[in-house]
């Protein structure tokens, strides 16, 4: 099987790249620089029509949208055990990836383009700011899921890996996180796993890759 994940650093392509480092997949890397609207490309839109990332391409067919991704990975791999094995639990780990994609994601996207939600003059702060406080709204209910717990659930799974992009990207607006202990600390158990620290040097590397061409 070959495999190909297109990925931009500090995007949610992050997500896939750790799931498939986690269960020892063998896959190439397809690095598309955001800055430089890259994703916009008709090559780039032959691959993922939506200009996004990721794509994970199999086999020559691209599958997007990350909760589809991460499923598809536990379910390619199950000997990694990525999601829950109880019914109940496996659907309650979707029920989180979802929500960090529909709840959360878009409340980043709202400080990142505050001109996708609303581009009248001097409105970009207040956008920024109503964006700010939903997302603390939000990681409220992830700091009291995660109260008394290393994971999500019983062990490491998809839906570790989706909130550990949220909540590093949402602190990456510089926004006082330290209120957040719990998800503070699930953070910090994230960067100790080796396919995080993996992704991380990758991230590094790329970004370098892309200022030299700049």
């Amino acid at each position: 099987m070959q495999l190909t994940l297109t990925y931009s650093p500090i995007a949610c392509s992050l997500v896939p790249y750790i799931l498939l480092t986690e269960a020892g997949a063998a896959f190439d890397l397809l690095p598309v620089n955001l800055a430089r609207r890259e994703n916009l490309n008709p090559e780039y839109l032959r691959v993922n029509p939506k200009g996004k990332v990721p794509a994970l391409i199999i086999d020559g067919v691209p599958l997007t949208e990350n909760v589809a991704i991460q499923m598809w990975i536990a379910r390619q791999y199950p000997q990694a055990q990525l999601l829950p094995a109880d019914p109940l639990e496996y659907v309650r780990a979707i029920s989180v990836m979802a929500w960090c994609a529909a709840g959360i994601h878009p409340k980043l996207t709202q400080q990142q383009r505050p001109e996708r939600y609303c581009d009248l003059p001097g409105t970009a702060d207040n956008v920024c700011a109503l964006g700010s406080h939903s997302l603390f709204e939000l990681f409220d209910l992830a700091e009291a899921m995660l109260a008394g717990r290393e994971w999500f659930f019983e062990t490491f799974s998809c839906a570790d890996v989706y909130f550990y992009w949220c909540f590093r990207r949402g602190s990456l607006f510089k926004p006082d996180v330290s209120g957040f202990s719990n998800c503070m600390a699930h953070l910090q158990r994230m960067e100790r796993r080796p396919s995080v620290q993996k992704l991380l040097a990758y991230e590094k590397q790329v970004q370098a890759d892309f200022a030299s061409a700049a």
